[in-house]
């Protein structure tokens, strides 16, 4: 096995490369790291790495079709003001697929990427 780079990665399967990359870059603090639009791109916050693969991916390709598709699992992002970001999502018009969840160790709330992959926004108690 060859050594951990300094990352964390973590692959979505994405509609429109672009479009994923501008949601991540303009609402969750991502910054592009590579781009082979419109096939794939990477973009990175802290030491996650997201894998944005597109159709045309060899990513996407690999994964067979009863694998589940987007939404059976999520990236989980911790916010130190929930309620502030979900006024500044919310007024740049972005779908949340949760209501505000409170349990015991935080609150949080579901939005989806333009593929409809899920992003858990979480602020702990």
């Amino acid at each position: 096995m060859t050594e951990p780079d300094r990352y964390a990665s973590v692959r979505y399967l994405v509609d429109d490369v672009q479009a994923a990359v501008d949601f991540y870059t303009t609402h969750l603090g991502f910054s592009l790291h590579t781009s082979a639009a419109p096939a794939f791109a990477d973009v990175v916050r802290g030491p996650l790495r997201l894998l944005l693969s597109g159709p045309a991916s060899s990513g996407a390709r690999a994964t067979p079709a009863d694998a589940g598709g987007p939404g059976h699992n999520r990236i989980h992002l911790v916010v130190d003001d929930l309620d502030a970001e979900i006024r500044r999502l919310g007024a740049a018009g972005l779908p949340f697929r949760s209501e505000l969840i409170s349990g015991p160790g935080g609150r949080q709330i579901l939005l989806a990427d333009p593929a409809g992959n899920l992003i858990e926004l979480f602020q702990p108690r």
